[in-house]
């Protein structure tokens, strides 16, 4: 397996973290949908009360196909970790209905599945339908 390290994203990873973004959109079939610049990412996410927390997963000496390695668990234990020591009580992942290897995963790390345990439902408003709602 290759060496993994998890680390707190610097400003500066802003760019390849938006090409992490486009390729897992392609991947998902929603590349249409990714509509945030590499500004906004710095922006929301490097500032004194950031919107989100970042985390970077360098895999040495190369990604090549990383896929059953232990990655995920790895970046999800970190997750949680960082949740943990920031005061929170639970951290939510979101996973598309066909993607069972996700969702085995999340499973097996003790994730419970809202959309069985509570019937959620995930919801957006975006584009003019929150303008509309904003009056704008």
């Amino acid at each position: 397996m290759d060496s993994v390290r998890i680390r707190e994203a610097k400003e500066g990873d802003c760019g390849s973290i938006l090409r992490l973004i486009r390729e897992l959109a392609e991947y998902e079939k929603f590349s249409d949908q990714v509509m945030i610049t590499e500004e906004a990412l710095k922006a929301d996410g490097f500032r004194e009360n950031p919107f989100y927390h970042c985390l970077v997963a360098e895999i040495f000496p190369g990604p090549g196909e990383p896929q059953g390695q232990g990655i995920g668990s790895k970046i999800i234990k970190k997750v949680a970790e960082v949740a943990l020591d920031k005061g929170c009580s639970q951290f939510r992942l979101a996973v598309l209905d066909w993607n069972k290897r996700a969702m085995d995963l999340y499973k097996a790390l003790g994730a419970q599945d809202l959309t069985e345990a509570e019937g959620w439902h995930s919801f957006c408003f975006k584009g003019d339908s929150m303008r509309e709602l904003a009056g704008k």
